[in-house]
């Protein structure tokens, strides 16, 4: 059935960054709704955000483009430009090579919440501006270098 029940989606916390910037991410919680429906050209993800949270470390991809609509809450789109509030219905678009660094913060007292949809490609670079940190992305395997190419290691 093509409705998907957000019911039998399992809910994932925690992150995949390595320490200490995995930390950052309580308070994030997403269901892989494009998994949980057999997509395979892009993905599908819905996020949400306690108070106080927020959905990754800033970040911009070289090949995957990004986009993202709200669906609760008041919200805060953090980018290269500045911060630009975001309520339910609110839409963001992120180019695949455009080194606008974002991310989405919870800054009320509310829950929030948006959906995200992404290219999926066997290959790709992901790049954090606020740290000395990359991601490298190669049939499935996540990679988390500095951005000169060495490995990162616990503080």
């Amino acid at each position: 059935m093509p409705k998907i029940d957000l019911f039998t989606v399992p809910v994932r916390t925690g992150s995949s960054y390595p320490p200490p910037h995995d930390a950052a991410m309580a308070g994030r919680s997403q269901q892989r709704l494009g998994d949980a429906a057999g997509l395979t050209q892009f993905g599908a993800n819905l996020v949400r955000l306690a108070p106080g949270a927020m959905s990754s470390l800033r970040h911009w991809h070289e090949r995957q483009d990004e986009f993202l609509v709200v669906t609760q809450g008041a919200l805060t789109l953090v980018d290269d430009h500045g911060e630009t509030p975001l309520a339910p219905g609110d839409c963001c678009a992120f180019p695949a090579g455009d080194p606008n660094g974002h991310h989405i913060v919870n800054r009320s007292e509310a829950d929030g919440a948006f959906v995200v949809v992404g290219t999926r490609t066997e290959q790709e670079t992901g790049w954090y501006p606020d740290h000395d940190l990359k991601v490298e992305v190669a049939d499935g395997d996540m990679r988390f270098l500095r951005r000169d190419g060495g490995e990162v290691t616990d503080p």
